[in-house]
Formats: structure tokens, sequence, C-alpha cells
């Protein structure tokens, strides 16, 4: 599985704005801040909710602190999307939020 770091996502984010991460939390954890412009499908509901994803797109899945993410990074792997994990979460993200 493909991993990147939280200060590795910031520098990538800072250079290509178009770049999509999904965040994998629950709704109150998101509700208490998450990276500006990141998409939301709670883990319990990616099966259900993968269609609204591309495959033709990479995706940067984080989640609290890494567990989830790499779950999630392991279902969409097995459907067919570019997913990357990204290590250490939001626990670990030390850029702005929203």
């Amino acid at each position: 599985m493909k991993e990147i770091t939280t200060t590795e996502l910031a520098e990538k984010r800072k250079a290509d704005k178009s770049i999509h991460i999904v965040d994998v939390r629950e709704d109150e954890e998101v509700a208490q801040g998450k990276i500006p412009g990141a998409y939301h499908i709670p883990l319990g509901e990616l099966a259900d909710r993968q269609d609204e994803l591309d495959k033709s797109t990479p995706y940067f899945i984080i989640c609290r602190s890494g567990g989830r993410s790499t779950m999630a990074c392991q279902f969409l792997n097995e459907q067919g999307f570019d997913v990357t994990n990204v290590s250490g979460g939001m626990l670990a993200w030390e850029d702005e939020v929203e």
C-alpha cells in the first residue's frame, strides 16, 4: 500500500490545490476540523458511497491516526482505486484546517 506523511501531503497540497483528499473519520471528528477541500465519507459508509469517487483519480485517504485510512485504502485498492494512505492521520497534521 502506498503511504505519504502529513508533511509530504501538506507540501504536495501547496504545490497542487487540485489533489483529492478523502477524510474517513466520523461526523463529530470532522466537525472539529478537516483539511480544507477534503471530501468526507465516514469509513462505515465507504462501501455504499464508493460510486462518488472516480477510479481514474488518485486519492489521499486520511483519518484520525492512520488505522481507519489503512482499512479504507485496502478496500478501495481492491475495488480498483488509486489510493495513498496518509500515515499519522489528523493527529500528525500540522497545516491549516477548516
